[in-house]
This record gives structure tokens, sequence and C-alpha cells, in this order.
């Protein structure tokens, strides 16, 4: 069974979407731990409630991004994982650092990609006149916010959106197609082909689209 290491910097909901699968036996992993950059991450108490290894790294406590970089990638390697997985992870990653678990660190995020990386994006996506958004599950590369896509979701920008009610439905599918996309990997189902990824699966469905 391929273990896993997911990094949280906040409440980790997609953390959490990941456990409930786990435990309802839809998800053939063993989550090792889950790692924190700041103390006051909620996501460690709920990891340590479900018996899990959880420890924070604080990135303050260090004096530059490489430093805490190489910190992180010791306590991760301590666990010996087959994949290490980004659940709200607000850090942006050093090259030596996503090299290091390249084919192995898996991010989502908060957009179609490649619309859109980095901060704000509901607002962007409205501000933009979308009238589709959602999220991406990819493979993390040195640049921020691309890599590989695994699967994507999308909904509908209704009339009268703001950021909030529209970042909520979004997030409803994050923590579908999240670990959908973290058990085709410990499947061994997934091949990038010239950055294109391919499932090995006959029913997979790379996208997902809500009606409303």
């Amino acid at each position: 069974m391929k273990r896993i290491v997911i990094l949280i910097s906040g409440r980790g909901s997609n953390m959490e979407a990941l456990l409930e699968a786990q435990v309802a036996g839809a998800l053939p992993v063993t989550v090792a731990a889950v790692i924190a950059n700041r103390e006051d991450a909620a996501g460690l108490a709920t990891a340590r409630a479900r018996g899990i290894a959880a420890q924070c790294v604080p990135h303050q406590d260090f004096g530059s991004r490489e430093a805490f970089d190489a910190a992180l990638a010791g306590v991760i390697d301590a666990f010996t994982p087959d994949l290490v997985v980004l659940a709200g992870f607000m850090r942006i990653l050093t090259p030596v650092f996503v090299r290091r678990y390249e084919g192995r660190l898996m991010n989502i995020h908060p957009s179609l990609l490649p619309a859109f990386p980095g901060l704000h994006t509901h607002e962007r996506a409205i501000a933009a006149g979308c009238k589709v958004h959602g999220a991406t599950v990819h493979f993390v590369t040195p640049e921020l916010d691309h890599g590989p896509i695994v699967i994507q979701s999308a909904v509908p920008v209704l009339p009268g959106d703001d950021a909030d009610r529209l970042a909520a439905r979004v997030l409803a599918t994050e923590h579908v197609i999240y670990p959908r996309a973290v058990r085709w990997f410990a499947q061994g189902r997934l091949a990038v082909d010239n950055g294109i990824v391919r499932v090995d699966e006959a029913d997979a469905q790379q996208f997902l689209l809500i009606d409303a």
C-alpha cells in the first residue's frame, strides 16, 4: 500500500476529504504523516485525533526559503512517502525541493489551470467574466501552479456570485477530485506522456462538471 505525506497550512479541508475517503475504503493508502508550516494549523489537531503523526516545521524559523525547504524535506523523508500531497500548503516551493519529489508531488489549485495561477482565483474569475470556474489537481513542477494535469472540476459562475459563494462551490468539488487523483496514483494508474497525464482505467473521468 502506498504511503502519503500531506502538507497543510491551515484547517486542511482537502486533507479531511482524503482521510474520509481512506476511512470509507475508497483510498488505498497509508497516511504516514501530516506536516504543517504553521503551529496554529487546525489540521494538525485533526490528524492527531485520528492517530496520524503530525508535525510542524515553522517556516519563520528559517532564514531563507532554501533552508526551510531542506528542513521540510528531511522531515518528509523520515516517513518514506511514495507521494507528497499539498493540501492548502501556502508556501512557494523551491525548484530543488520540487525536483526532489518529481513525479510524486501533487497539488490542488482552485482554478481551471492554466487560467489564474496564484492567489485570489475566485475574484479574478468573476472579474474576467468567466462562465465556468473550477479546480485542478496536477503534478507539481518548478513553475508555480503549473504541471501535468491529473483531473479538473468545473462549476458555473452564477449571476450575483461573489468570491465566497463561488469558492464554496469549487471547494465542494475539490473534495471529490483530490481523493480520486490520489487513488489513481496509489493504484499505479497514472502515466505522464509529454506533459499529458493518462489514466489507465476504462471509465476514468478526468473532468467533473457540476451543473449548479
